[in-house]
């Protein structure tokens, strides 16, 4: 599926047929949220809110398949859609898959039926493959699908905002010329680096752009290869870019969250450099400390460990841990509870249940 703009009336495309839908402008009408407002709202408010990634919960509660929701854009829309009506969440986010844009490219991508893609090998192997490298449509691969999603999800999620999800540049540009091999190329040809950055770049800011045009309310940008690097190389090598996108497709009622689950604490400054909205971190960091560093006005993002928190713990400790962030980050009125990543699969509901629970005690 793409959206496209017709005489000012708007179209879902398909492989098999096209059919007219709500024009664009009106979807917009159906969600005008001022973001800008909203975080505003978030921050002078008392009482804490919750924005955890998960979207694979939503997948089991639905029944589906992981390989379903990641290549269906209906199921995945379901899932989003069953998620917001089970939980308090202040936003609906959409799946982290961060090998949608490098299908894109041409990457060869791992499927299994219950299990995150991930891509296989690497697309590129020198200068001139990245030379010959073509920057694609908005028709290739799962792209399609995946804005169907936020299209549908930005339609009848109507009580909060939907934030769409993207792969930030230099994360795009490892999994297309390795990660380990983009990791030298910057110091032994960053000319190079940056001609790959550039058409990765270029990308995504299209697909944002599409995202934008489907009526969600925002994009979680994940760039957790960026915090491989030093704060000044994740500047030159991620953040300059990051902010060259976030600088077209930001404004009142499009915020970009920047996500850096590899940050320990070390490239903040580069990540808030770009100007975003929103900082979404991992828990590799502290999280009093990297918040110290955010704007007052920005929101600051995290950052309970998926794995062993979320995913392995028991409730209890899910509920014990939960507790201890809410109190360590009760002097941060721009702290916004979340999982530190996307929560993976089999992720139980009883501790999904004990991490709001814990929040609705904390509040009280």
């Amino acid at each position: 599926m793409n959206v496209i703009k017709l005489y000012k009336k708007s179209y879902i495309c398909t492989p098999k047929r096209q059919y007219r839908i709500r024009p664009v402008h009106l979807i917009h009408m159906k969600k005008k949220i001022n973001m800008t407002e909203w975080m505003r709202g978030i921050i002078s408010r008392k009482d804490v809110v919750a924005i955890p990634v998960m979207t694979h919960p939503g997948i089991e509660i639905t029944g589906n398949s992981v390989l379903n929701a990641v290549t269906d854009g209906h199921v995945h829309h379901k899932s989003i859609e069953a998620l917001a009506a089970k939980y308090p969440t202040a936003a609906a986010t959409v799946i982290m898959d961060l090998t949608v844009e490098a299908e894109a490219f041409g990457a060869q991508i791992a499927f299994s039926e219950n299990e995150v893609p991930a891509v296989i090998g690497h697309l590129l192997d020198s200068a001139a493959d990245i030379d010959r490298l073509v920057v694609p449509s908005l028709h290739s691969g799962r792209v399609p699908q995946y804005l169907k999603a936020n299209l549908l999800a930005a339609r009848t999620i109507t009580d909060r905002p939907v934030i769409g999800g993207c792969i930030g540049p230099f994360s795009l540009a490892g999994r297309l010329y390795d990660m380990s091999e983009i990791m030298m190329l910057i110091y032994q040809d960053p000319a190079a680096a940056h001609r790959l950055l550039a058409k990765c770049s270029e990308f995504i800011l299209k697909l944002c752009m599409a995202l934008k045009e489907t009526g969600v309310n925002g994009v979680m940008m994940a760039e957790p290869a960026a915090g491989l690097m030093s704060d000044d190389d994740c500047k030159r090598f991620s953040s300059d870019y990051v902010k060259d996108i976030v600088d077209q497709v930001q404004d009142d009622y499009f915020t970009v969250i920047l996500h850096n689950c590899g940050n320990t604490g070390h490239c903040t400054k580069a990540m808030v450099a770009t100007g975003a909205g929103a900082y979404h971190f991992g828990n590799k960091c502290d999280m009093a400390e990297v918040t110290a560093e955010v704007p007052e006005g920005a929101l600051s993002m995290g950052n309970l460990d998926p794995v062993s928190v979320f995913k392995d713990a028991t409730p209890e400790d899910v509920r014990r841990d939960t507790l201890d962030l809410l109190e360590k980050m009760r002097q941060y009125p721009n702290f916004v509870l979340s999982s530190g990543c996307d929560t993976p699969p089999h992720t139980s509901l009883e501790n999904i249940d004990a991490f709001f629970d814990a929040l609705a005690e904390f509040n009280r």
